[in-house]
């Protein structure tokens, strides 16, 4: 499911075309104020809508119908992993369900050789991108701090605590381009992360240094339990970079063909030297936080079924039938796909493993502390020292 590069490179070279006309000095058409609504290209039922604004091109319906396949793939992905924390094979997992669109559709906008950092809830986009989804699940099962080599795949470890990752984004796109290289950094973040510190310093540095960052701010509209009214005041998550003279826009989340303008376009900007850019994803979450959550200790299930009729697949689905791009054998086709994809990791993570303890230590710093160094043998003295126990008891 990785992204080609030529495939990448083809929508980053329209996507340039767009962001950096000759004649135009400020970011996109409005400065640094997003629409005034969402942008989409969808209704709520899937029918073809003319943007709220002309900043943007519609994507190719091939790169749409590409787009509508990983997300069922990752739909089925994120169901049997939800499956699989019910069966004691993970310690927990945050669904993504409802936010297909948002993460695969982001994405796919950027190339290979670009950064990745995602949060706990992007295991979805971790898949698409082409990560093995045994390593995507190593973290969730308590097998190790990342399953994945994120130096290898350009994706960093995914992040629990909230909004730290974007100062590492910012940091690896300013270093990149230091390099003269011209990859980017995508960076994805929660609506209550946007309340962190750390959310503002790194807009404030990646602005200033020019960094080529994305924000991608996924608005699922819960923080846990607390509702985004009692977050911000702001009209949109997405002003929030106006003030420290980031391009912002706000999108319709579900609409995976305005995901796939907007985003290209900000990657774009962000690639030809141009600056960061804030996009604001409304969307929303499906499922409860985690399993450990009982959702509906906070919203209602009308408040949940008015979202399930806005869902991103079904949406994306009509589109592609209406314009004869899709059909039932097709459907057929990526179903089983993904039922296929979800066996394979049935069976892979039904197998034990043995982690070892000292492995917990690796990894921590690059060269190990003598503190560090202290505590891992103090482990392995106690697990020699058990098995040892043991030994007498059995004589």
């Amino acid at each position: 499911m990785a992204p080609t590069r030529k495939a990448a490179d083809a929508r980053a070279s329209k996507a340039a075309a767009q962001a950096a006309p000759e004649h135009v000095e400020a970011p996109f058409q409005r400065g640094l104020i997003p629409a005034a609504s969402p942008v989409c290209f969808l209704d709520e039922h899937g029918h073809r809508v003319e943007p709220v604004t002309d900043d943007y091109d519609a994507p190719s319906d091939d790169d749409v119908l590409e787009c509508y396949r990983r997300m069922v793939v990752g739909r089925r992905f994120d169901t049997q992993a939800t499956a699989l924390t019910k069966q004691g094979r993970l310690a927990v997992y945050p669904s993504s369900r409802g936010q297909e669109a948002c993460q695969v559709g982001s994405v796919m906008c950027i190339r290979p050789d670009d950064w990745f950092f995602p949060t706990y809830r992007d295991s979805v986009a971790l898949v698409s991108r082409g990560i093995d989804p045994v390593e995507v699940l190593t973290l969730l099962r308590g097998d190790a701090h990342c399953g994945y080599d994120p130096a290898a795949t350009r994706t960093a470890a995914q992040c629990t605590p909230l909004a730290t990752q974007l100062l590492h984004a910012a940091g690896v796109a300013y270093g990149e381009r230091r390099q003269g290289r011209d990859s980017v950094a995508l960076a994805f973040i929660g609506d209550g992360a946007t309340s962190e510190g750390d959310f503002h310093e790194a807009l404030n540095f990646a602005a200033v240094f020019r960094a080529p960052v994305v924000f991608v701010v996924q608005n699922n509209g819960w923080a846990i339990s607390v509702p985004l009214e009692k977050q911000t005041a702001a009209p949109s998550l997405a002003y929030k970079g106006i003030g420290y003279g980031v391009v912002c826009e706000q999108v319709d989340g579900n609409d995976a063909l305005a995901v796939l303008a907007v985003v290209g376009k900000a990657v774009a900007w962000a690639r030809a030297g141009r600056g960061p850019v804030l996009v604001e994803l409304h969307t929303y979450r499906m499922e409860a936080h985690t399993n450990a959550d009982d959702e509906t200790r906070y919203r209602t299930s009308e408040e949940v079924e008015a979202w399930r009729l806005k869902d991103p697949m079904e949406r994306l689905e009509t589109y592609l039938r209406s314009v004869g791009r899709l059909d039932d054998e097709l459907a057929a086709t990526y179903a089983q796909e993904a039922e296929d994809a979800a066996a394979e990791l049935r069976r892979r993570m039904n197998e034990d493993t043995d982690p070892q303890a000292s492995s917990m230590f690796e990894h921590v710093y690059a060269r190990p502390t003598a503190q560090l160094a202290d505590q891992r043998q103090m482990v392995l003295d106690e697990i020699d020292a058990e098995r040892d126990a043991l030994a007498g008891k059995d004589a």
